[in-house]
């Protein structure tokens, strides 16, 4: 089916600056700012990518490298929750220590090159106890996330030993902190009291008091020295909004949630359906509903579904494709400021006098959340694939975020269970754009589609698509697109970065699966060479582009000298420049452009070269750690691991395959980690436990009970559990060894 669209009459909203509440000045003189459309550095546009990382919920001996691992995979900004239960778990007593101190943690962002965005509540959610909330505020006599005296005065004690903590480490102190979020979700959404879950189930106050709440604690904020270059807060679901406050959005498609009410399957969302956010009028699909005009703030995210945890009564293993195809539908849909959550899963802490933190409905320790970046600092593909983009916006944004979008038809007039119409949005200046295009659907298998057409016709040209794309693929195409003054009319692949090698330009374009990569260029220009790598002339300018395929795309980092290495493990750099490779394999092959990139490396043997690329090998001494189980009783184990596991390699992981309902591991009387069994394999890092190696861990199955009932027949108060079957397996265990090399 052959589709037209005339881009050529783009309705393009006047670019107003915010104001003062929405911009600052650093002492070298740097300004942030917000217009209508975008997020600026120094007057241009900047396009923030933020992922959400908490730091209390992972060993502060893992922050730095985790910190580098989401810089390498194209985030420039970290968001973090500061729970109030973490911080002041019992009254009066507030704790910065360890994996508490958010300074240390906000100063390795800063050392790294990231913003940050603090998210001081105080109420949070984040599946933790009470929504972050200290147990002690039950009984005290006023309503919490209320304009109650009583809780304002003990959310500005919270908030001065915040401000204490991260005293000059804003952006107008030349610090890394440029924003901050009041509460969250306020007026939308609420979590349990845990204490009475099971008996009353009672929940926390969503909130009555409107804007005059946030404004409240904007001025708590500001009074006790928390002073971002903006504040935001959490747009979705009629929560309260003020014009003070910039509005973030987000969506998950995946929503365990649902299965308060919800019975049956999980239905298809409309989360992978292109939007238009930013026309005053337009109709969406979603719970799109803005308290403002969508043309005076720009459409920003700070929750796009990176993974998702398993509740209780909703375990899945999460699509790991579906995250850039998300990203894909947030920058059709007019998105100019992405953020994810989360980016990074961790663990979280005990309370000190062991309560568990987490909320009741999840995990009592794990907070993996099937991320990008995983509990241990696992890379999953997610995060390898959504590179690509965060390169494309690191390259190429300031040429996006002007761009309106445009849309083949309404998303009211399109089902999320259509799953053969080609799903695909433009963002255009009139002139030159991108064709976004999506073939994902969540809870449902998207047949490729082939042999599509799409034709665009602009205020100077038309430029007709011919292409096909495979199942849960998605793809950014450009058209009248300059690369240093030498125009690529159109392609069949998408632009990735753009870097500078021995001096010459080079563009590096991914070409999605399912699609032919070719690249159309003006008549002007000469081309020369064969894929991978052209030359393209045009009188004296030329650049070189370099065409990879998605799988070379997904392994591909880009170095601070302009270089580029390949590689299924993570890639570290330093401040510095040094590089680190983290494997699991003792022996990794990289291949590096140009060719001869790693060649002083003593870590690294020079192979024969594969077409234009590099290849190095790298080896380390391979570390077979034996793990000894032994059962104890139809649902436990012990299992042990020699006390010297984890010399010679940076962490170990178990890796845990059992069938079951839950699966706890204990360390002397501490439960260390837990899992909701999905199907999936549980992993669990060693490394904050290496001293504690000679004692042996507990492995605990609760089992899966089928048929069970309560007997209640006794006439003394006797009563029992009876279950016709009790599924309590584990299939294996692993001690997976991960390796660290210097390049």
């Amino acid at each position: 089916m052959i589709r037209e669209m005339d881009v050529s009459n783009i309705h393009i909203s006047p670019v107003r600056q915010l104001g003062p509440d929405f911009s600052d000045t650093a002492p070298g003189g740097d300004v942030l700012s917000f217009n209508n459309y975008y997020m600026e550095k120094n007057g241009k546009p900047y396009f923030a990518v933020s992922g959400e990382f908490h730091y209390s919920r992972m060993d502060e001996r893992r922050w730095e490298d985790e910190i580098i691992k989401m810089r390498m995979g194209g985030v420039n900004i970290i968001s973090t929750y500061l729970f109030w239960n973490h911080i002041e778990e019992e009254e009066g007593v507030f704790d910065f220590s360890g994996r508490r101190n958010v300074r240390r943690f906000v100063e390795l962002c800063g050392k790294h090159g990231m913003d940050v965005i603090l998210r001081i509540g105080p109420f949070a959610h984040g599946e933790v106890r009470n929504g972050g909330l200290p147990d002690w505020l039950y009984g005290k006599p006023f309503e919490v996330r209320s304009l109650s005296e009583g809780f304002l005065a003990c959310v500005r004690k919270l908030y001065a030993q915040i401000a204490q903590q991260v005293r000059g480490l804003f952006f107008r102190d030349g610090g890394p902190i440029i924003g901050i979020q009041l509460d969250n979700e306020y007026m939308h959404s609420s979590a349990p009291w845990e204490i009475t879950t099971g008996i009353s189930g009672e929940w926390v106050n969503p909130g009555r008091d409107g804007e005059a709440y946030i404004l409240a604690l904007r001025t708590i904020a500001l009074e006790c020295g928390l002073t971002p270059a903006f504040f935001t807060g959490t747009a979705w679901g009629g929560a309260a909004y003020s014009d003070r406050v910039m509005p973030l959005w987000g969506g998950y498609a995946y929503r365990p949630w649902i299965f308060y009410s919800h019975q049956g399957e999980h239905p298809a969302t409309e989360e992978y359906l292109y939007e238009d956010y930013h026309h005053n009028g337009s109709p969406c699909a979603d719970d799109f509903l803005p308290a403002y005009p969508p043309e005076d703030r720009p459409y920003a995210c700070c929750e796009m579904g990176a993974g998702m945890m398993c509740c209780y009564y909703y375990r899945f293993i999460y699509p790991y494709k579906s995250v850039d195809a998300l990203a894909n539908i947030k920058l059709g849909s007019g998105c100019n400021f992405i953020g994810y959550y989360m980016f990074h899963g961790g663990t979280n802490p005990l309370g000190h006098h062991g309560t568990f933190l987490n909320e009741g409905q999840v995990p009592k320790r794990s907070y993996d959340y099937q991320a990008a970046l995983g509990e241990f600092g696992q890379v999953r593909e997610s995060y390898s694939r959504l590179k690509s983009i965060h390169s494309f916006l690191k390259c190429f944004g300031d040429r996006l975020a002007p761009m309106e979008t445009r849309l083949d038809a309404p998303p009211t007039a399109l089902s999320p269970e259509d799953l053969d119409t080609l799903r695909f949005a433009v963002r255009t200046d009139g002139v030159s754009g991108f064709l976004f295009i999506n073939n994902f659907q969540d809870h449902r298998i998207m047949p490729r589609k082939e042999q599509e057409e799409v034709i665009l016709k602009t205020a100077g040209d038309s430029y007709r698509f011919r292409f096909s794309i495979d199942s849960d693929e998605n793809a950014i195409l450009p058209f009248h697109f300059d690369m240093d003054g030498i125009m690529l009319l159109q392609a069949n692949a998408q632009p990735v970065l753009r870097t500078v090698v021995d001096g010459q330009p080079l563009y590096v374009f991914m070409v999605p699966d399912g699609m032919d990569g070719g690249l159309s260029f003006e008549e002007a220009a000469r081309v020369t060479g064969t894929a991978p790598l052209l030359s393209v002339e045009k009188g004296n300018r030329r650049v070189q582009v370099l065409v990879i395929s998605r799988t070379m795309a997904n392994q591909m980092f880009l170095l601070q000298n302009g270089g580029l290495v390949f590689t299924d493990g993570a890639l570290l750099e330093g401040t510095d420049g040094t590089l680190r490779l983290e494997s699991t394999s003792s022996e990794t092959i990289l291949c590096t452009y140009p060719a001869d990139l790693l060649s002083r490396s003593p870590a690294a043997a020079r192979l024969p070269d594969r077409d234009v690329f590099g290849v190095y090998q790298v080896c380390v001494r391979e570390r077979t750690i034996p793990v000894r189980v032994a059962q104890t009783s139809p649902q436990r184990w012990t299992v042990q691991l020699p006390a010297q596991a984890l010399e010679w390699v940076k962490d170990v992981r178990l890796r845990i395959d059992y069938r079951g309902d839950i699966g706890m591991l204990f360390l002397g009387s501490e439960m260390v980690s837990d899992h909701f069994c999905n199907g999936d394999t549980w992993e669990f890092g060693l490394m904050e436990y290496q001293e504690q190696l000679d004692n042996p861990f507990v492995l605990y199955i609760a089992p899966l009970r089928k048929g069970s009932h309560v007997n209640v027949e006794s006439g003394m108060a006797g009563r029992s559990e009876q279950s016709d079957a009790l599924i309590s397996d584990l299939i294996s265990i692993q001690a997976q060894p991960v390796y660290e090399i210097g390049l």
